[in-house]
């Protein structure tokens, strides 16, 4: 890059002077509301801030997700010099970069000689135990702040699962309403007389599809920042997954407001009915495609509820739609985030249901003839996005009834999504998709057939594959691992009583019908070069 470029300020001997505090600001953590921001004196402290090459290849990372976290961490870094914070920034551009924290924390360290470091608590296991180990390895403080973006203290929320047989999400739901006093009534009520509306949020578009027609999310295009990163990316990480051609996601703090306006006034609206709902060709319908700038920090949690509270009262959203993304907000993102720091480092190896075979090819390239799976990649592929249900109900179901190894899974979330970070990626797939945890998360395995997505939209039109069909040439994929996946698992989940109805059916199934199944599922398996279960 010539010395013209937007980030040409950004440089790894952008502080030249000794510094008391060095503040390292990771990638997901671009607010300058954390402490660790607001606590800087410009005169005798500096920010380190690092793209480095380590983080978008120890899981393999789409690279509009590469994208967008370099790009919104360098607007981040711009805006901290405008308001004349040092920073020493590492590019991932820059020949002396030598690509992973460590290193760069290193040579901040031998070129600043600063008294201590300061980090906000990171979102991942494995980069914690990176900051902690600084102290040791360069004989320094290291000062670890607590992560004030969220909304629930670890250590309150670890007392109160504390003696549980079960945590349940839907039970913190609830005790989050009532200390937060959201859509409660002055009676201590939830509005509209019910904790939730899912019986009016299970709708699907039926034959005609979804009428009316979601209005597309607002754009963002690349600006000379962004596109600086772009060519960066491709010409230092050419080989990461995924298409960059339509980057178009928001990496500054106006952007991220104006997308929450979008949502808010555009798409709330119709959210709460059709938020289960798919169709080809339409990635977004009313979802709120949120959880990325959130990830990153440039929206407030708060802020976000506020906004949906606000269009309720003012009869611009129904309570349905209002419920049911509040209850993402501070429900089960609080809860994910939860369960990951309480279940520890050890919770990623986890397989209850002891499943081993491989992530299939067609997940890197959507070259399937599947219609539901090839709809649902060729989106992730297209544009690092894909909503709650199409990655619960396609592509991790499938995963959870092929019999692939929920850690492959869970680094293709990781990796795959703009929102991508570990502590809401890995519960989310390792426990929630996949039922690995052995049900810390859920208490039943997400687990259906390709009939389920016969119903809830329109990919199975023109198939090759019949989703009423358990085996044999033209049986749908999905439908032949859901019954191996039952069959397989029959003694497993014959204790859980949400499962008694779905193993009824197991057990009438004539032993011949059985051996259908496994042989057909195992035929699948072969074909796909996945390897057993």
């Amino acid at each position: 890059m010539s010395e013209a470029s937007p980030t040409a300020g950004l440089r790894q001997d952008g502080v030249a002077h000794t510094v008391r505090t060095l503040v390292v600001v990771l990638g997901d953590q671009l607010s300058h509301e954390y402490a660790a921001i607001k606590g800087i004196d410009p005169e005798r402290d500096a920010v380190l801030m690092m793209e480095v090459a380590q983080e978008s290849e120890h899981v393999p990372s789409h690279a509009q997700r590469t994208i967008m976290f370099l790009s919104a961490m360098r607007h981040f870094a711009l805006e901290l010099q405008a308001r004349g914070v040092p920073v020493r920034y590492a590019r991932l551009e820059d020949p002396a970069n030598t690509h992973s924290f460590d290193g760069e924390v290193a040579a901040a360290v031998r070129d600043l000689r600063p008294e201590r470091i300061v980090v906000t608590h990171p979102g991942e296991h494995r980069v914690l135990a990176m900051a902690r180990a600084w102290e040791q390895e360069h004989d320094i403080s290291i000062e670890i702040l607590p992560d004030t973006h969220f909304l629930t203290d670890l250590a309150d929320f670890n007392a109160w699962t504390e003696g549980k047989k079960e945590v349940r999400m839907e039970h913190f739901y609830r005790r989050q309403r009532r200390a937060l006093r959201v859509l409660m009534d002055q009676r201590g009520e939830p509005v509209g007389g019910a904790w939730n509306f899912d019986k009016d949020n299970r709708k699907a578009f039926g034959k005609h599809g979804p009428d009316p027609v979601p209005t597309p999310p607002q754009r963002y295009e690349p600006d000379a920042v962004t596109r600086e990163v772009i060519s960066a990316v491709r010409e230092r990480l050419p080989g990461l997954p995924g298409r960059a051609e339509r980057f178009d996601w928001p990496v500054t703090r106006a952007d991220a407001l104006r997308a929450l306006d979008d949502f808010i006034t555009r798409r709330l609206p119709m959210f709460g009915p059709f938020e289960d709902a798919m169709w080809t060709g339409e990635p977004v319908l009313w979802h709120a495609r949120l959880s990325a700038p959130m990830n990153l920090k440039l929206l407030d949690p708060r802020e976000v509820v506020k906004a949906a509270l606000d269009a309720y009262r003012r009869g611009k959203a129904p309570i349905e739609s209002v419920e049911g993304f509040v209850r993402q907000v501070i429900g089960w993102r609080e809860f994910i985030r939860a369960i990951y720091w309480r279940e520890g480092p050890g919770y990623e190896r986890r397989n209850a249901l002891e499943q081993h075979a491989k992530l299939p090819a067609f997940y890197w390239t959507a070259e399937t003839d599947m219609a539901c799976l090839r709809e649902c990649v060729g989106q992730v592929l297209d544009n690092a996005y894909g909503h709650h249900i199409q990655r619960l109900m396609v592509t991790g179901n499938y995963a959870l009834i092929a019999g692939v190894h929920p850690k492959r899974v869970a680094d293709w979330y990781l990796g795959m999504y703009a929102d991508g970070v570990d502590w809401v990626t890995l519960p989310n797939t390792l426990g929630m998709a996949m039922h690995a945890d052995g049900g810390v998360v859920g208490s039943k395995p997400y687990a259906a057939s390709g009939k389920y997505i016969q119903r809830m939209s329109n990919y199975c039109k023109g198939c090759r594959y019949d989703p009423g069909s358990r085996h044999g040439e033209g049986a749908c994929p999905v439908t032949v691992f859901y019954w191996d996946f039952l069959i397989r698992n029959e003694e497993r989940f014959r204790a859980n009583t949400r499962m008694a109805l779905t193993l009824k059916h197991v057990e009438k199934m004539p032993a011949e019908k059985r051996t259908r199944v496994t042989v057909s599922a195992g035929r699948l398996r072969a074909a796909m070069g996945i390897g057993e279960v």
